[in-house]
């Protein structure tokens, strides 16, 4: 489901004496968080702060955002989240936001059931596994392109070709 905006990450401490932030991006690197100029305190874009700098350090980002010139104003910040705007993110082709995804119906692509709904999305190094709330409890799917045989985020639907079983008791 295609949101305006997008949670990046949280603020968690301050860095230095002028008034930079440690920011934990919930993106693939740090280096992601580096991309944008401008983010924002609030789910709907009325919020905006302008980002004078921002590099990766280590698995965090260190930001300066305008405004923020004190040790004391950037520990007022902590623990607040920062969002962008989805517009100013450029993604490859077939690829999408977990936040996107999360909502989506899960349908058979043959025979159009309805499995249920993403809840969440595991990165398991190897490949990403969904978590699919259905009718009877949760179910682990693997994502891998032998298995997902569409994915619509617009329309909030992944369509998927199963192994036997993987939904039912069935052998």
């Amino acid at each position: 489901m295609i949101k305006n905006y997008l949670e990046l990450g949280q603020i968690v401490s301050t860095h230095g004496v002028k008034g930079e932030v440690r920011f934990d991006p919930w993106c693939d690197s740090p280096e992601f968080v580096k991309k944008f100029k401008t983010l924002y305190f609030d789910a709907d874009g009325e919020k905006p702060v302008k980002v004078n700098s921002a590099r990766p350090h280590g698995n965090i980002a260190i930001l300066m955002l305008d405004g923020v010139t004190t040790v004391d104003e950037a520990k007022a910040l902590r623990g607040t989240v920062l969002y962008m705007k989805r517009s100013d993110a450029r993604l490859p082709r077939g690829s999408y936001f977990i936040q996107e995804l999360i909502g989506c119906r899960v349908i058979d692509a043959d025979n159009g059931k309805i499995y249920g709904e993403i809840t969440d999305v595991i990165g398991t190094g190897a490949n990403d596994v969904y978590c699919i709330k259905t009718a009877s409890g949760e179910v682990l799917f693997p994502a891998v392109k032998e298995f997902i045989v569409s994915t619509d985020v617009e329309a909030g639907e992944v369509k998927v070709r199963p192994i036997k079983g993987i939904f039912s008791d069935e052998d």
